[in-house]
Order: structure tokens, then sequence, then C-alpha cells
């Protein structure tokens, strides 16, 4: 397992905790930025780098992190590119769902509402794996369709 970070200047802080978080639990990570607070920054940098990441890595176990303020314009970007599966959580609840239903690989993390149950959530996505259905699996690949 590898996780790909990214957030813009609203989720730099909570990215740098979700590293040292991810440090305790030695789960290696890159880290894509921001690195510190530019409130001129664009979400849409960082989410492009995790998207490529993910899009270029054949690892089913890896995934990515993006943080901004609601996670919404994370989510977006991060769409556009065939093969990413964002989804927003705010609670570990619809963070299994996301990857168990729709095997999701990007974890989208709104910032200014979820700072204090992050771990919560990221370790309900990483637990959670794919539901190997065919009715599951006809759905992602129509999320990639043309």
């Amino acid at each position: 397992m590898h996780v790909y970070l990214g957030a813009d200047h609203r989720g730099y802080q909570l990215k740098d905790e979700i590293i040292s978080w991810l440090q305790g639990r030695q789960i290696p990570f890159t880290d894509f930025g921001a690195v510190n607070y530019d409130a001129e920054d664009d979400y849409n940098d960082y989410a492009k780098k995790v998207a490529v990441a993910i899009t270029s890595n054949s690892d089913e176990n890896d995934f990515g992190i993006l943080l901004c303020g609601s996670g919404q314009g994370m989510a977006m970007q991060a769409n556009r590119y065939k093969g990413v599966r964002a989804a927003i959580c705010d609670s570990a609840i619809e963070a299994m769902e996301a990857r168990g239903h729709n095997n999701a690989n990007v974890l989208c993390i709104s910032a200014d509402e979820n700072s204090h149950n992050y771990a919560e959530i990221i370790n309900a996505f990483m637990d959670t794996k794919p539901i190997d259905e065919e009715k599951y699996k006809r759905r992602c690949r129509k999320l990639d369709e043309d």
C-alpha cells in the first residue's frame, strides 16, 4: 500500500497531521503538496498530481487522499481522469460505502469539517475491500466509459 497526498492552502495543515499519522503506522506515502500556506494556490494542481499518480500506478492497494476546504473541488478535478474514482467522505460509513460499492481509489476529505475524525475515515477507507460481485464491477466499468 502506498498513499498519494495532495492539499491546497485550506488542507495543508490537516495533510501534515495525516502525514504524521501515516508515519506512525509506517505506511509509505508521497506528498504532492502544498507545503505551506499560499492563499492563491489552486486545488486543481494538487488533485491532478494525485490523479496522475493513481492512474499510472498498477497496484490496486494504493490510493490517494485529497484535502481542501470542502473536498468538492478536489473530487471534481480528480474525477476528470479515467480510472480515478474520487469520493468525498465525511464519515467512516461513507468511506466504507465508497470503497466497497464503488471501488473508490481517492478519498477526498473536507479539511474544514473533518479535522477531528480524519483517522476514522481513513482507516475505514483503507480497511474496506471492494465488493467482488459482478454488479459492482459492472458499475465501476461504466464510470470509465467514454
